[in-house]
């Protein structure tokens, strides 16, 4: 059974060693505290959604499990070691981002420097390797661009090609910092399958950071929601409530169900995911 947490309890779930473990993990910078005492368990193959306002530290609680940001205190651990930096055995979706016309890159080229590592210059491939790229290709749905510069690609295509680099080591953890931004609500839908597909087929934990939940729904296992310096932890319909969201954020929060829809109302302004009044958490129901 799944706990809603208080932010020092510890939350697990019942199958399989964690991942990804987090201990009295606290992150400040100078005299603001993003959070406090957070720890967590992430298990294989789970989906775990990190939801919040913008300055909450999503981004930065994943740089911290890249081993790019260190806590001001506890500890974070992948596979029962200490995280390092570039392990192998992590995959990382980027925020969108288009690259400039120009660039000679194809998606072939990007997808190998995710199965042989290597950052610099043109990739040189063996049988194997090529073997192993085209198979990543088929799988995102991208062989038939997979000769194109990435430059020329669409949002979205060049969205499926990150994916693929991502999954190409095989990772146990995927951590997702707002793939989704910035693309249209087809490609929102096609880019979010594909990463719950390959969570499925490879028993992946995904770390998935999003300003919205609608298009992930009904992906996720549970919710890390951050505000106002406390989290919690929950399926959806746990966390999402409420009782819950006012407390976090210390004034009156109205949670309404309408339609298969959620709606947040009360948020300070400044702390919603669109730093205003009111703002879509999620449509659907929860799991």
């Amino acid at each position: 059974m799944t706990l809603i947490t208080t932010d020092k309890d510890l939350v697990t779930t019942d199958t399989g060693s964690p991942v990804l473990s987090l201990r009295s993990a606290t992150l400040s910078f100078g005299d603001r505290e993003l959070w406090r005492n957070l720890n967590l368990d992430v298990r294989p193959g789970e989906f775990l959604a990190v939801l919040g306002p913008n300055g909450t530290g999503k981004t930065s609680l994943l740089k911290t499990i890249l081993g790019q940001q260190r806590l001001t205190s506890g500890s974070v651990e992948f596979l029962g070691q200490p995280v390092g930096r570039g392990s192998k055995k992590i995959g990382y979706i980027p925020q969108q981002k288009l690259l400039e016309q120009g660039t000679p890159l194809r998606a072939r080229d990007l997808v190998t420097f995710g199965v042989n590592g290597n950052r610099w210059g043109l990739p040189v491939s063996s049988k194997a390797v090529r073997k192993r790229v085209d198979g990543i290709l088929e799988s995102v749905g991208a062989t038939e661009y997979a000769n194109v510069p990435v430059s020329m690609l669409s949002g979205g295509e060049q969205q499926r090609i990150r994916v693929g680099q991502s999954i190409a080591g095989d990772p146990r953890l995927l951590l997702c910092d707002e793939p989704l931004l910035s693309l249209d609500l087809h490609h929102q839908r096609q880019v979010s399958e594909l990463i719950d597909e390959q969570r499925k087929a490879l028993g992946t934990a995904v770390v998935f950071v999003t300003h919205d939940v609608n298009p992930i729904l009904g992906m996720v296992d549970r919710v890390l929601y951050l505000a106002g310096g406390h989290f919690r932890v929950g399926t959806p319909d746990e966390v999402l409530r409420s009782e819950v969201l006012s407390y976090m954020y210390d004034t009156p929060v109205e949670v309404i169900r309408s339609r298969g829809r959620i709606v947040v109302l009360g948020a300070p302004e400044g702390y919603g995911v669109h730093d205003h009044l009111e703002h879509h958490v999620m449509s659907g129901g929860g799991k």
